[in-house]
């Protein structure tokens, strides 16, 4: 501008424009006033140009191209329902050099913005940068009510905002993003790590509807079925912390998992709290009876026990100073059948025995309990193994104490034993093909079918009566395990665990149901165990859920559920084949 009026002066003294002569005055005016309008012409035509700019200036536009969330691909359930996705958000930015009052700016945007920290947005205001950003992701109303202040140097642009319609449920194994939809746990960081994090930083221009969506193995309605029914609990039984997944057992597939508590991954900050954990993948436990299964499989397996076999229960067991009792003690000789309805400590420990220590350790590494489960979920936890296996260990974890893993290891172990034999690692996401999973077998189909048959007595007449629901053929196991407390088991706080196989003579579905020190009820006579809790609220989760995995109630019993252990000549006992009304 001072250029052009320059010019303007020194054409003026060339021409005489600029003598003050009356007889030429006219012409002079109408000069100056054609040059006058030309210039506030040029000044309208670029404060316009400068007013319909929809990008920010040139000198900024790379900085902030380099700083806006890269678009990610959808997430979805197994049936396609949307579980997270993208949407175009406005974000606010400033160029500090060009406010005129930096104090009245950070006062007017944090009245407009009230998550705005104000010292903060002051010290990024007093800084060397040319750009900063003000705040990310705005509602529509924040954006309006900073445009509406008409503050100078302050800007607008559209980013892609992760958004997650359905909150809490799943969202442990979907996880989060930060603000620049960079994936920091779940199934989002799985995402990143498969090629998304190393696309996004090679400059390469990404468009949303250029990436595939991620197709989980989620059922979102059972996924929310799970959830309420956990919570159910939690209100009934006031525990610190509950749990639970639906597998299918021929894929290994996680149909529903939750933990609670939990988070809103809408709020991603709170997916690190202590609290929100999750229990499944992530926390380590001695999982109590459930435990059991592991150990009666491995009896059976050795060749050493057979269904017929009796196991000596009727005194406590000592080991230097430790003795082991029974929780429902019968002080006689216990069937094999029996070692598994009673949960006796002290016959599981003798099976163990019997095979030995190291036969014990070889069947426990097999079956993926002393390494650490890698799955599609970034987080997991080692378990936690004696150093130096002794008798004493193999007594004790022979019934799930002494040592910690995480309750999807133990599923994938269950798994294993009630689907015929074959292990398989859990995956979250939808498997396109079941034929190609086919694990490695580590167990004979022969045990496979004497373990469900003993699944399917607790249900009848064990301790998983709870869970055996009309119209199903379930199996389950119920496990409860004394809390370490000051270095010394507490009887009077317990984690309680329950399995449940369905349909058990040829099991689709693994139920798991776990909680965190549950209380007693006064209607239960102040029992705490897993029946009471874990098993109650699987019973009313296989109730709710089959129908929505299209499996309603059944008519009549599967006609000859164990047809190897018939065809041998064990007497089968009745209750087992029938269905309960």
């Amino acid at each position: 501008m001072t250029d052009i009026l320059a010019r303007f002066a020194a054409f003026a003294r060339r021409s005489g424009l600029a003598r003050m002569r009356p007889e030429r005055s006219t012409g002079r005016v109408m000069a100056v006033s054609v040059a006058f309008l030309g210039v506030f012409a040029l000044i309208d035509a670029r404060l316009l140009q400068l007013g319909l700019r929809k990008e920010p200036p040139p000198t900024f536009k790379s900085s902030i191209e380099d700083t806006l969330a890269k678009p990610r691909p959808d997430i979805l359930d197994r049936e396609g329902r949307v579980l997270a996705t993208d949407v175009m958000s406005w974000s606010i930015f400033a160029e500090p050099k060009r406010l005129v009052d930096k104090d009245e700016a950070v006062d007017q945007l944090a009245t407009a913005l009230p998550g705005v920290d104000s010292a903060a947005l002051r010290r990024k205001f007093d800084g060397k940068k040319g750009f900063v950003w003000v705040a990310r992701k705005v509602t529509e109303k924040e954006r309006a009510e900073v445009f509406h202040l008409g503050l100078p140097g302050i800007g607008f642009v559209r980013e892609p905002k992760r958004v997650y319609p359905n909150g809490p449920i799943g969202a442990h194994v979907i996880g989060a993003v930060n603000t620049d939809n960079v994936g920091i746990a779940g199934l989002e960081e799985y995402i990143d790590r498969q090629g998304l994090a190393t696309l996004r930083d090679s400059g390469i221009k990404i468009r949303q509807a250029d990436l595939k969506p991620l197709v989980t193995s989620l059922d979102l309605r059972a996924t929310q079925a799970l959830r309420d029914e956990l919570e159910w609990g939690m209100r009934t039984f006031s525990p610190k912390a509950a749990g639970g997944a639906i597998v299918d057992v021929n894929t290994g597939e996680v149909l529903a998992m939750a933990s609670l508590p939990d988070f809103d991954p809408n709020v991603p900050a709170d997916a690190l709290k202590k609290d929100n954990i999750d229990r499944i993948a992530v926390g380590t436990y001695e999982m109590g009876s459930t435990f059991k299964a592991m150990t009666l499989a491995m009896g059976l397996e050795s060749g050493k026990f057979t269904l017929r076999s009796m196991v000596d229960a009727r005194h406590s067991l000592r080991y230097g100073r430790f003795t082991i009792h029974d929780f429902e003690a019968q002080h006689r000789m216990l069937s094999y059948p029996e070692v598994f309805t009673f949960s006796s400590n002290i016959g599981a420990a003798h099976i163990a025995l019997a095979a030995g220590v190291d036969a014990h350790q070889a069947f426990l590494r097999k079956m993926g309990q002393l390494t650490r489960l890698r799955t599609e979920l970034p987080e997991s936890a080692s378990p936690i193994v004696p150093k130096h296996w002794s008798d004493l260990n193999t007594i004790t974890i022979a019934f799930g104490q002494g040592i910690n893993v995480t309750p999807l290891q133990a599923l994938m172990a269950v798994c294993s034993i009630v689907n015929g034999g074959r292990i398989m690692p859990p995956t979250f996401l939808k498997v396109a093909d079941p034929a190609t999973r086919t694990g490695t077998r580590v167990i004979s189909e022969a045990t496979s079918e004497d373990m469900r048959y003993l699944m399917r007595m607790n249900a009848v007449k064990g301790s998983a009566r709870k869970a055996n629901i009309p119209g199903y053929f379930v199996g389950g196991k119920t496990g409860t395990a004394d809390k370490i407390v000051h270095g010394h088991y507490d009887h009077s706080k317990v984690f309680t665990t329950f399995m449940a196989a369905v349909p058990v003579d040829k099991p689709k579905y693994l139920f798991f149901v776990m909680y965190d020190q549950p209380q007693a009820l006064k209607k239960d006579g102040g029992f705490h165990t897993s029946a009471y809790n874990s098993g109650r609220v699987a019973g009313r989760l296989i109730r709710r859920v089959l129908p929505l995995l299209g499996e309603p109630p059944l008519d009549a019993a599967p006609a000859d559920p164990f047809p190897r252990i018939a065809a041998s000549g064990y007497p089968l006992d009745p209750l087992a084949l029938a269905l309960t009304k």
